[in-house]
């Protein structure tokens, strides 16, 4: 049957008969340039980017934040991830900490690099894993897609040719994606909470190194979801015992009955990129 004019296939293979919507914006950009259609009013409301910015459209905002990354996702054939978490602070080994105010933290930031290595070793464990054991479609790295730790991730998966996936979020500062994340899976957020979703989604594991406030955000974040059975249990790594033990007493927190005994067993503390990958081989038995 022959196709009728303006119509065109449905990304599942139907046929629809109606003007798709970028056809009617590119009409709606040739119109004739009179007092009417210039107006803001007169606009396309889904090709007004002023009208999708008000407040009033928050909701769709989110709504799309939602979707736009998903699909992505999906048509990249993501089935699951490890969370990579830390300091965008901690700089690779010998490069000078830039963001240190005084010699003391330059010092401990750049003691702390060795940190970038275990982040870039331990995530070319997994997409070695993931690329043998699934095509690259499994245990994928992803990260928030900034500087130190988080372009150590994604660094190790480019080591192996592996993909790996970037959530930014518009920051005053570190907003932009580091070089070594893969362009088609790099986004971009304005809203937290949609890009926490996106993290977690997915996820088989958490793995956390030091870090500041965002890490523990994001790690206190995963905790309380498999504490409150609201997400399945899975591996959650620190990485840096002695770091984390001063950073969190948890047996503290166990004593004072404001966490339960058993919820110290919700995290394993390891030190190297093997013992992390390990942990994660024991907890899926392969």
């Amino acid at each position: 049957m022959a196709e009728r004019e303006g119509g065109e296939r449905r990304e599942d293979g139907s046929w629809d008969p109606f003007p798709a919507s970028h056809e009617d914006r590119q009409v709606a950009k040739v119109n004739p340039d009179t007092p009417q259609t210039r107006s803001a009013t007169y606009r396309l409301a889904y090709d007004d980017a002023d009208f999708l910015a008000s407040e009033a459209m928050r909701g769709v905002r989110l709504q799309l934040e939602l979707m736009k990354p998903e699909l992505a996702l999906k048509e990249a054939g993501i089935l699951s991830t490890i969370v990579l978490f830390g300091g965008a602070r901690i700089p690779e080994p010998g490069r000078p900490a830039w963001a240190a105010r005084n010699a003391g933290q330059k010092a401990r930031l750049e003691a702390n690099s060795r940190y970038y290595d275990e982040a870039r070793r331990f995530a070319r464990l997994a997409s070695q894993h993931s690329a043998a054991s699934s095509g690259g479609r499994e245990y994928v790295i992803v990260t928030g897609g900034g500087p130190g730790v988080m372009e150590a991730g994604n660094r190790g998966a480019a080591d192996v040719g592996a993909v790996s996936i970037a959530l930014n979020i518009t920051l005053p500062h570190e907003q932009v994606p580091n070089p070594y994340a893969t362009p088609e899976l790099s986004f971009n957020f304005h809203y937290f909470a949609l890009r926490k979703m996106h993290f977690l989604f997915r996820a088989k594991a958490i793995a956390i190194f030091p870090g500041g406030f965002g890490t523990m955000d994001e790690l206190f974040e995963g905790l309380t979801l498999i504490q409150t059975g609201r997400m399945a249990r899975m591996p959650v790594l620190l990485f840096g015992p002695d770091f984390w033990r001063r950073v969190l007493d948890l047996d503290f927190l166990a004593e004072e009955g404001t966490i339960a005994p058993d919820d110290l067993s919700l995290l394993t503390f390891v030190e190297t990129a093997e013992e992390g990958w390990a942990a994660i081989r024991a907890f899926y038995g392969f």
